[in-house]
Formats: C-alpha cells, structure tokens, sequence
C-alpha cells in the first residue's frame, strides 16, 4: 500500500495517509495547527506593531557550549527536507540525529560539511540530495525513516552566540519493514601522513548501502592533486576492496583534472559535482581548496555486514611517479543501514575542526 515515502514525479498525484508535519523556530514542535502563535522572540520587536502571527519567532540563538533540540518526533513517519541558514559558516556547530532511542548518533556533522558546503563563502550549487541557495540556504533531500523517535540537535562550540533559522519537513506515515535508518559521519585528517590512505568511512557494522560523499580537500603541493583511487571494501574483503575507481576526479564524475584551458573548472549535476574552488589570492590564501560530492543514489553501494571506504591522496613527482600528498582532507560518508550501528570515532576537537 502507498504510504508517502519516496514521492516523485511519478506518483505524486498517489493519496495516502500520510500527514504533513514541520518543525521551524515558528512551531516548534511541529503540532498541528500551532504554527506562528509565538508572542516573543527574534522577530518580537520587528512585529511590535502587529502582534501574533507576524513573523515573531523566526530564527533561534544558541549560546557557546550549548546543545539546543531542534526536533523530538513520535513516529512512525520519515524527515523528508531539512533546510538550514546560519549566521556564520564554520565547522563550530555540530549537528546530530538520534533514531528510535538510541543513545549514539547516526549523524554527527559539522553542519556546513552535512550540507556539502564545508568551506566559508561557499558557492551556490544544485544537486539531488543537497543544494546551497543564495546566499546560504542549506537544503538536504535525503529521506530518514524511523519507526519510533527521531531527536535532531544542534550544538554551538565556538565562543558566539549562534543564530540559525531552520526547517525540518517530515511526514507521520508507516514506514516499510525493508527501510533502513539515515547516517552521516565526519572525519578530518590535517594533514595526511605521507604514504597513508585516507579512510572516509570504517567500523560499519549492519547491512544497508552506502549513497555519498563529501569532500573538502586542500592541497598542500602543486601540481595535480586527484590521481588516488577510491575502494570499497565490504563483507570479507581484506587486502583488497570489491569495489576500486581509478583516480580521484573520475570518482566524482569528471575527468582530465577537470581542466578546461588551464584552469579547475567547477560545476554540479543531480549526482555529482566540484561547484566550489577556493584559489589562492596571492597573499594569505595560499592553499587550493576544493569541495566535492558524489550521490550514488542510481548505483548505491550495498553490503550485508560491513563496510570500510577509502581514498588515497595522489599527485605526481619526478620522473612520472606518483606523489603521495600530505594533504588537508575532510569528508562526509551518508549511509544507510540497520539499527543498532556502531559508535563514531570521536569528533576531532575546536582546534581540530578548525578551517586554517
């Protein structure tokens, strides 16, 4: 029987029982028809001379060290658009999502980098999954089924107060046995030992299928940066991955560097894309950056048990060899996969998430 999930072109003219709900600093709760009754808050002193129902609460402040819920739903049902707008980009405000009680998260991001916009003065792109609005609308359309509870939570670890507007689109529906619970996971390494291998993602645990990747990689050597191979590694696999690309940029679908007359060329397509290149300025933005995503959301990679992804940091030296770089590489894993999940490594630190 249809029940809301996965809606598309195709059957969006389908009824069902499925309810709509939302969540924002105007309903906080997402009950109905409770939206917009705030007397006080951010807007309060815009709205002084037309009272409730003006724009009175559109946006939250979360002090230094503070952990604020954002959402806490009773399912069954399923998150089916988050957007996002802060007052500041950095990787200092980290978002988490709890599925069905657990008391790990299954997404614990920076929320620039969830959004796949990890470094300042991001670029606006459009993407299936996530896209990056003028001038700092964070949107994600990966759909996140859960069965009895969903908590969302954001905490501020920079030393300002934090100003974020935000809405989280869900639906109250039954959720298919086959549905596996959403994950995300970052990981920085600042900078990449010489000779190593960069893990994206490891110690998955469950079966479920693997659907993205965000990248946001500085270079730390001249030259072409992207001749690492991406490897999936699932189920047995020990020394060798089932899955193996054949260099970094034709795992984001590009080729040839991605260079069109001498120059990095960005752009973004439904599945995969480079839309932001940081070059240096010729004083003190010495370093180039780029930021990268790919949704494998036609080719999702599937395992029965486990899975470890990994990227290596190629360029090229002297006498056609390769180069392992030394370079400064976070990421973002999305994932799929059945509860209980493995607990994350722990998340670097102020100093360590820092963008430097």
């Amino acid at each position: 029987m249809f029940n809301g999930l996965g809606m598309n072109l195709g059957n969006l003219s389908r009824l069902s029982g499925a309810k709509t709900r939302s969540i924002s600093a105007e309903n906080f709760d997402g009950a109905k028809g409770k939206g917009g009754m705030a007397t006080e808050g951010t807007g309060a002193g815009c709205a002084r001379d037309l009272g409730q129902g003006w724009k009175v609460s559109p946006s939250i402040i979360i002090k230094p060290g503070e952990v604020r819920e954002l959402a806490d739903i009773e399912g069954p049902g399923a998150i089916q658009h988050i957007w996002m707008t802060p007052g500041g980009v950095s990787r200092w405000q980290i978002l988490r999502i709890y599925w069905d009680g657990q008391e790990t998260p299954s997404v614990e991001c920076p929320m620039s980098d969830f959004f796949a916009a990890g470094w300042p003065d991001a670029k606006p792109f459009a993407s299936l999954a996530m896209c990056l609005n003028p001038r700092s609308g964070m949107n994600c359309y990966f759909e996140m089924p859960f069965r009895k509870r969903c908590r969302i939570t954001m905490e501020n670890i920079s030393e300002d107060n934090f100003v974020l507007y935000y809405q989280i689109d869900y639906t109250l529906t039954e959720v298919p046995e086959d549905c596996a619970y959403f994950h995300a996971q970052f990981r920085r390494v600042n900078p990449l030992p010489y000779k190593s291998v960069y893990t994206i993602l490891d110690g998955v645990k469950g079966k479920g299928q693997y659907v993205g990747t965000y990248m946001a990689w500085q270079v730390n050597n001249t030259g072409w940066w992207g001749e690492g191979e991406i490897k999936f590694y699932f189920d047995g696999d020990t020394d060798f991955p089932t899955v193996c690309g054949t260099g970094t940029e034709d795992y984001f679908c590009g080729s040839y560097n991605f260079d069109i007359g001498g120059r990095y060329t960005e752009f973004a397509s439904p599945y995969s894309g480079m839309p932001h290149v940081v070059r240096p300025d010729g004083t003190y933005q010495s370093q180039q950056r780029f930021s990268l995503y790919r949704w494998h959301v036609t080719d999702p990679v599937r395992f029965e048990r486990e899975l470890k992804v990994t990227i290596q940091a190629l360029g090229w030296r002297s006498g056609g060899r390769y180069l392992p770089n030394q370079d400064d590489i976070a990421s973002v894993a999305y994932w799929y996969q059945t509860l209980p999940a493995a607990p994350f490594p722990a998340l670097p630190d102020k100093d360590r998430l820092e963008i430097i």
